[in-house]
């Protein structure tokens, strides 16, 4: 029997059902594509009780984080927005001298980076070593470790508390959610401030972002869910941004119980508003979802087979986590998507899980002159299409599939 990790219920209802996948930073080299490959349902649920959307826990964390295949520092954007984030954060929290800054699961240090360059104490807690390395490369203070409260605890007890803990994009990726919380609450100071930034639900729903249901992503939190998994670690949630990043996500501010009044801020009531008013407090906002999820399907499928039968070449750009999802649920293979291509060194000559599409250096697009580029980083649609713009001295054009089938030249 599914319960609930937030609130113990067995009271879950389906939202979308996209079968059984690999998990999507599973790259295969080509030695391993005449092995087997694991597969685990992707069944998204909801909780009739506390309205948390979750996917049962059939992957451990140490699975996927011991070693990662992603590296944040290849998005300029994200480093952009990280840069901003910093400098923010230190004029809005009056951070200087001695202040202590901690992010958990800090990556390569793409953040981090820009607080050691203004000067003050940090330290990332990392669990992929490979990252983590990195990180320590570009001289950003890294712990090799997943956040526990035990973590947490020895953390503080070495470094002191933190005036800041930043979690950005992996309060979705752990399944025990009060232990993490727990975690966060032992590295802050009881007078200081937590940031998380994570997926918004509301966007995922209303725009059809099905893609970023993947096994590593355990939940998906609306403001209400998140509030309500923040006071089981002992944090107050006071304020919430939203923000576009990764398709329209939700910045969340909270604070040590006893540390603040607990009054929600104005932006926060507006975005509870929101939710309540798409459905998302209750059953309505879920239903149809899958029938969208669907035609996104078909719409992404007739294209492929068209060009197919044309004899137009279509090729890939990217390889996230997110497109594996969109690939393998679509039904796409090589002989509709022959190749894709990725930033990322770590990833040239791999494969992807499941769809077992090829992933070749970017130089390959302007070698080949394909028709069309399907983009399956469709988050970073700025910056990507600023990225491609050499497309177009050819006739080629960019194709995205999120939230809906859109051409563009």
């Amino acid at each position: 029997m599914t319960l609930c990790r937030l609130c113990g219920s067995t009271n879950l209802s389906s939202v979308v059902d996209l079968g059984a996948t690999p998990p999507c930073e599973s790259f295969l080299t080509a030695e391993q594509l005449d092995e087997p490959e694991v597969t685990y349902p992707l069944h998204l649920r909801v909780c009739a009780d506390c309205r948390l959307a979750q996917l049962p826990p059939l992957i451990t964390p140490e699975e996927t984080f011991t070693e990662y295949a992603y590296f944040s520092s290849y998005s300029t954007s994200w480093v952009e927005h990280a840069r901003r984030y910093v400098d923010e954060t230190i004029a809005r929290l009056g951070l200087s001298g001695d202040a202590f800054v901690v992010e958990v699961a800090s990556n390569d240090g793409y953040l981090l980076r820009h607080v050691v360059e203004r000067g003050l104490r940090c330290l990332g807690v990392e669990p992929a070593a490979n990252v983590g390395a990195a990180a320590r490369e570009r001289g950003v203070p890294t712990l090799t470790a997943f956040l526990t409260p035990q973590t947490g605890a020895a953390v503080r007890a070495e470094h002191g508390p933190a005036d800041l803990v930043v979690a950005n994009n992996v309060y979705a990726h752990i399944p025990d959610v009060v232990g993490f919380t727990q975690g966060l609450r032992a590295l802050v100071a009881d007078d200081g401030w937590v940031s998380i930034e994570v997926q918004h639900l509301l966007t995922l729903m209303e725009l059809n972002q099905f893609d970023t249901i993947y096994h590593e992503h355990f939940q998906y939190y609306t403001v209400a869910s998140a509030r309500r998994a923040l006071a089981g670690g002992g944090l107050t949630l006071v304020d919430v941004e939203t923000l576009p990043t990764h398709g329209g996500s939700i910045r969340l501010w909270a604070r040590p119980e006893g540390a603040t009044d607990g009054e929600p801020s104005a932006r926060m009531t507006a975005v509870l508003d929101a939710e309540k008013a798409a459905g998302l407090h209750d059953a309505s906002g879920y239903a149809g979802f899958a029938a969208r999820v669907a035609r996104v399907r078909r719409e992404l499928l007739g294209f492929l087979i068209e060009a197919a039968e044309q004899g137009r070449t279509v090729v890939g750009y990217g390889a996230p986590g997110k497109g594996n999802t969109l690939l393998n649920y679509c039904g796409v293979r090589p002989d509709l998507l022959p190749y894709t291509v990725d930033r990322n060194p770590y990833k040239h000559g791999r494969f992807t899980p499941g769809a077992r599409i090829p992933i070749l250096p970017p130089e390959r697009i302007a070698a080949d002159r394909p028709d069309y580029v399907l983009v399956l980083p469709w988050n970073l649609r700025e910056e990507l299409v600023a990225q491609l713009s050499y497309v177009r001295d050819w006739g080629g054009r960019l194709v995205f599939p999120i939230p809906g089938l859109e051409v563009i030249s």
